[in-house]
């Protein structure tokens, strides 16, 4: 231990050191290869459990102003901005049975948001609702999402249980044809491609995963007609079942608590542990809502990305697990600059954002890295503290002392989704639950009978993949569809060296096309504000095209590539810290920055914002070329 720790009650050396070898041996030469696409023999796993009726109807072959593919909060909140700037002339596409995107799909028993609902829920000051409580669950997630869409009457413009099979440009027409596994070929001025950047399940590539002959499903499809039960959990059919989940991310650690509790044996395979911190969900104070402001919410939900960002600010107002953190850590930095001035200034640059925080602390700017050296080393001693509390908690709430170590975390907080619940490590308590600790090498095969891992098979019934959905793979392969701009080139032409995109929402040669999520735009711990912001550009420059008398619109070749060139350039203060943490979807599973224009936009969040609305101000549509179709 070096002379500058000694007052500390953990070894900062030897934690860098472990953190490595536990990053080392989880690191797969195949990365995103390692999971299998769920096509042909598994596409049963992305059918649609939740569909009481079938909807009939003919094939359409008509025109719209804007056709919206996805009716997760993306495509809502579109819809909703839309209708608010006067443009009703859209068509919403879901492939679900209803509204709700991720909260459609997502019903396993335990699933909830692990952020604020106050920030969370888009729109509450417009729709007048009141969550239950400060952390919201799936079921009023969902009713919340019909809320907003009886609100803007989404459902008179949606087709529902319509899955689009591509997007064509028709330059004769100046139209997109948007196809459809109903046959429909409907024509329309616009796109906007809202697919949600976790939108299809993943299975993992592992040797037998075909040979099993229990049951099977993804949490994104649960099969309540095996467990019973509901989202609130009563799994009462798995009284005589033996249960294997393979995954401890955040759906598992929701989920895992209900399976313990009903399953005749549970059986919960891990590579790579959780960061589990304290949820303490509390009931939501209908007077102290009803007391707010105008305008608290996007107050609120700026002040939450802010203190993500390191931002200086004189109130967290929301005051959680998540900007405890960040609290933290400006405490940790505050005697090492001369002013709160410099601090706001490292932020504004970069230095604190959630992904230059989460993946890049060591790196600043080049040409002031001594300077700055001081700063970097009390974050990651803040980083190291708080992550010590992270795995006291396992020590204390497990009462087996290798379980407990097996359920510690070894990485930064960020390196990973942290996740907060108050049940899950209590689960490994139980009798019928056994964790089987794959040290993060994963499963070695599945058999007909069960899950084989170092030489011992575990006998089961069922089979539960909390394995997560696609990220970095192919964008067409994710979206489920392909899109053809001019000349016929597909997205996943134009984009296999690599995004290219202004302002991440638009990309040369796919003229009209908006595209949704975080890709060169702003990453965001709450996602629906990031969207909601997306969608008040996009009505933005409908809006003002229309007002100039102009129907195509396209970004241009010069503006693009210094768009690109930001990005990269911004990607490159993180590049180092990635490849140094564990590997999971924030860092590609450990193959970092192959292509570094594949980032979110390197300032943060708050930063980006600021930057779209001043560009929105002049109405000018710099970077943007505009004509008539």
């Amino acid at each position: 231990m070096n002379a500058g720790t000694k007052s500390l009650n953990f070894d900062p050396d030897a934690l860098a050191k472990k953190y490595k070898l536990e990053r080392d041996k989880r690191v797969r030469p195949d990365g995103n290869d390692q999971y299998r696409e769920v096509v042909g023999e598994f596409a049963y796993f992305v059918e649609d459990p939740y569909l009481k009726e079938e909807i009939e109807r003919d094939p359409l072959e008509d025109e719209v102003e804007v056709v919206i593919i996805g009716g997760g909060f993306g495509g809502m909140l579109a819809a909703a901005r839309l209708r608010e700037a006067g443009i009703n002339d859209f068509r919403l596409i879901e492939k679900g049975g209803d509204f709700g995107g991720t909260w459609y799909w997502n019903r396993y028993p335990g699933a909830s948001c692990d952020i604020e609902s106050y920030v969370y829920f888009p729109l509450l000051e417009k729709t007048g609702f009141v969550p239950k409580m400060k952390y919201t669950n799936a079921p009023e997630t969902l009713e919340y999402c019909h809320r907003i869409a009886e609100k803007y009457q989404l459902y008179e413009n949606a087709l529902l249980q319509t899955e689009v099979a591509s997007t064509d440009w028709d330059e004769t027409l100046g139209r997109w044809i948007v196809s459809t596994n109903r046959q429909d070929a409907i024509k329309a001025r616009y796109v906007v491609q809202s697919n949600g950047p976790l939108n299809r399940p993943k299975l993992p590539a592992i040797e037998g995963i075909n040979d099993f002959k229990g049951h099977t499903f993804h949490t994104s499809r649960w099969d309540y007609g095996y467990t019973g039960g509901d989202s609130n959990g009563g799994l009462t059919h798995l009284a005589d079942k033996r249960v294997a989940v393979i995954g401890t991310g955040a759906t598992a650690v929701q989920c895992v608590p209900h399976l313990g509790a009903a399953a005749k044996a549970l059986y919960v395979f891990q590579r790579t542990p959780s960061s589990i911190d304290v949820r303490n969900n509390q009931p939501t104070d209908p007077d102290w809502m009803s007391s707010q402001p105008t305008g608290w919410q996007d107050n609120r939900r700026k002040n939450f990305e802010s203190i993500m960002t390191g931002a200086v600010v004189s109130e967290d107002l929301v005051a959680d697990g998540w900007t405890e953190a960040f609290r933290l850590l400006f405490g940790s930095v505050r005697d090492k600059a001369p002013s709160k001035a410099k601090i706001a200034g490292w932020a504004a640059m970069g230095l604190l954002n959630p992904d230059f925080y989460r993946l890049g602390i060591k790196q600043y700017l080049t040409n002031k890295v001594t300077e700055h050296m001081d700063l970097a080393k009390a974050l990651e001693l803040a980083d190291y503290e708080k992550m010590e509390k992270v795995r006291a908690r396992a020590d204390a709430l497990v009462e087996d002392e290798t379980t407990a170590e097996a359920l510690k975390p070894y990485y930064r907080q960020f390196c990973k989704r942290p996740c907060f619940h108050d049940e899950y490590l209590p689960t490994f308590n139980r009798d019928n639950v056994t964790l089987v600790n794959t040290d993060g090498r994963g499963i070695d095969q599945i058999t007909p009978r069960g899950i084989v891992f170092d030489g011992t098979e575990y006998e089961v019934d069922c089979i539960i993949f909390a394995t997560g959905f696609e990220v970095g793979t192919d964008y067409a392969r994710r979206a489920g569809y392909q899109i053809y701009g001019r000349g016929g080139q597909s997205i996943s032409e134009k984009w296999s060296n690599g995004l290219s995109t202004f302002h991440g929402m638009h990309s040369r040669g796919f003229p009209n096309a908006f595209f949704f999520g975080p890709a060169q735009s702003a990453f965001t711990a709450t996602y629906t504000y990031s969207l909601d912001e997306q969608s008040i550009h996009l009505a933005h420059i409908l809006t003002n095209a229309k007002k100039r008398g102009a129907t195509l619109i396209e970004a241009s070749e010069v503006a693009e590539k210094q768009w690109v060139e930001t990005i990269i350039e911004k990607s490159r203060l993180t590049a180092d810290f990635q490849s140094q943490c564990t590997p999971g979807y924030y860092n590609n599973e450990g193959h970092v920055n192959v292509k570094p224009q594949n980032s979110t936009y390197g300032g943060g969040p708050i930063e980006f914002f600021a930057l779209m609305k001043k560009w929105r101000s002049n109405n000018k549509l710099e970077g943007l070329e505009l004509s008539q179709a």
